[in-house]
Parts: structure tokens; C-alpha cells; sequence
């Protein structure tokens, strides 16, 4: 009998552990424009994860003026107010530069997948919580989208986005979970996550604090994301992550051991023809843009499989005993 090839403790606890939480937060999903929101209130006290959120709507907000964009967010200038505008102009040219070819690689990724496949109806954004996407883009009608993310930055965002009067498509429906809820598995099935459709995981400003909570998120998707469903976005790896070789390599075999065949994207290559010099040094920085497909089958697959051989053991059992 097939058996479970997924670790069981990802069921029972919080799929990251973040220093920097600062209070306990409610498990249950928002489900956005169509049912409650999340609680909103205004931030009590610093929160790097929250500040980190309103620099990537700066920038993305500061890009969308160009008369040249690499991408144009309408709804990013809405989740900021006059001070904070004031307080996040410190951006070093460089992460704005690799934070502008980022957004403007999974935009464009991502929108290639819908186009070109009727299949990819389930996707799942694991954001800063500031991630306008749900609102900005096209998407394919019966879209279901699964937002993760830090509560207090969703919170806040969808507060601002109300007030300037921001709807997600009629096309799709959009569910909240924060980041650190526990039981994420379980949690997104019941909700309408189904592992034996394909899916599409998009990576952008998820707080990721140490390697094992990489590894963590890996095994989550393993186990929900049906075989051929696709993983994609910005991997942040902070020095003490201590990776003894190649990025490359090391993307590689992590990818591997999971399940996954994944490649890295230079940033000179989403550069191409635009204004931003291709040696810059992105590719030294501290992030990778990456692809990865999904090899395995999810738990929900084996679980088909579970069945029908269950059924076939029981329709031999029958016959042999009719020939008796």
C-alpha cells in the first residue's frame, strides 16, 4: 500500500516561526471582497515585517510613475500615507533595481502561465502581505486565489485598499491565511485547495528567517501541490544561511530533495533591453529568481491511488472467493 512520503509535523505546527511576531494571531482564513476581512487596525509598534511591505509598495508605486515602467501598479500608492512616503526613500539603488526586475519577472511569468493553460486555476501568493496582484492583474475566470502571508501587513493593506475603493476581479475569489497559522495543510483543504489539480505558487516577500523555514515550505507545497504544478518567484538567502557552494547548485539539489526540478533566471535576463545596466551586480546580491516543477504527486494524489488499489484488493478477494 502507498504510503505518505510528506513529514506529518507540518500539520501541526506553524509553518514559520518568525522572531519577529509580535502577538498571537487567528488561525481562520479572510475571505477578501466576499465574506469578513481581516481585523484592521493600525500598527502599535515597529514591525520590520510590516515596514519591509510598505518599502516593496514605495517602490512599486515610485516605478509606476516612470514614463517607462517595467510594470504599473495603480493600487501600490494607496497602501502608503504621506509620512511613511517621507520615511522609505533610505532604499538602496540597487535593491530597488532587483526588486523592480523581481515583480516585473513573476508578473510576467505568471501571466504567461495562465494564458497559455487552461489547467492553472489554483494559486497560491506568498507575499509580504502587501501584494497587490489579486487586484491588478487579469485573471482567468473560477481563479481561486490563496493569499499568505503576515497578518499585520495584510491587515493593514486591505484597510487602505478598501478605503480607495481596490475589488479583486469578478473572476476570482481571494482567501487570507496568515503566515504562521497553524495546521497550513489542513487549513487550505478546507477551504478549497484541491491536490489533485494543478496549482501555481508564486514567491515574493515571504518572511523566510532561516533555511529550515525554506525546507519547510518546500514540504508543504510537496505535499499539496499536484505533480506538474509549478513553484516560481524571488528566493531572499541571507548570509548565515551558510550555503557551501553555488547558489545554483545549492537551488538545485534543495529543489531535488523535495521533489522538484528547479532552475535559477539571472536578472540580466528579465533586464534585457530596459534602462538598467545588466551588470549592476544582481546576480551577486543576495537573491535568485527561480523556477521549479513539481515531480512528485501530491498527498491527495496518493490518496486516489490509496483507494483504488484498496478496491482492486477487494475486487481479487471477491473473485477468488466466486472461484471457490
Amino acid at each position: 500500500m502507498a504510503t505518505n512520503h510528506h513529514c506529518s509535523f507540518l500539520r501541526h505546527s506553524p509553518l514559520f516561526s518568525s522572531p519577529w511576531r509580535t502577538k498571537k494571531l487567528s488561525p481562520n482564513p479572510s475571505r477578501v471582497g466576499f465574506c469578513r476581512a481581516s481585523a484592521q487596525y493600525e500598527p502599535e509598534e515597529p514591525d520590520p515585517l510590516l515596514r519591509a511591505a510598505l518599502t516593496s509598495a514605495w517602490i512599486r508605486d515610485q516605478e509606476s510613475r516612470r514614463s517607462d515602467p517595467l510594470f504599473i501598479d495603480t493600487y501600490a500608492g494607496g497602501l502608503l500615507s504621506s509620512d511613511e512616503c517621507l520615511h522609505l526613500h533610505s532604499t538602496s539603488v540597487s535593491e530597488l533595481y532587483r526588486y523592480r526586475l523581481a515583480t516585473k519577472f513573476i508578473d510576467e511569468r505568471l501571466q504567461q502561465l495562465l494564458s497559455t493553460s487552461d489547467q492553472f486555476r489554483q494559486i497560491v501568493l506568498l507575499s509580504d502581505g502587501m501584494d497587490t496582484r489579486p487586484y491588478r492583474l487579469n485573471w482567468p475566470r473560477l481563479s481561486v486565489i490563496y493569499d499568505l502571508s503576515p497578518e499585520r501587513a495584510f491587515a493593514l493593506g486591505t484597510k487602505r485598499l478598501q478605503v480607495i475603493g481596490a475589488k479583486t476581479s469578478r473572476n476570482c475569489l481571494l482567501f487570507h491565511f496568515p503566515n504562521d497559522s497553524r495546521n497550513l495543510h489542513e487549513t487550505l483543504c478546507k477551504n478549497g485547495f484541491n491536490g489533485n489539480q494543478p496549482s501555481l505558487w508564486m514567491l515574493q516577500g515571504l518572511p523566510l528567517p532561516c533555511l529550515n523555514s525554506f525546507e519547510e515550505l518546500l514540504l508543504l507545497i510537496s505535499s499539496l501541490a499536484m505533480k506538474g504544478s509549478i513553484f516560481f518567484g524571488e528566493l531572499r538567502i541571507p548570509s548565515d544561511w551558510m550555503i557551501s557552494c553555488t547558489k545554483k547548485e545549492w537551488l538545485e539539489n534543495v529543489f531535488l530533495r523535495h521533489g522538484f526540478r528547479g532552475s535559477i533566471v539571472k536578472y540580466s535576463e528579465v533586464a534585457g533591453n530596459s534602462e538598467l545596466d545588466p551588470d549592476t551586480g544582481f546576480e551577486a546580491s543576495g537573491s535568485i529568481l527561480f523556477v521549479a516543477e513539481q515531480l512528485r504527486v501530491s498527498d491527495a494524489q496518493m490518496e486516489v491511488w490509496r483507494m483504488h488499489l484498496e478496491r482492486m484488493d477487494e475486487e481479487a478477494d471477491e473473485d477468488g472467493f466466486e472461484e471457490l
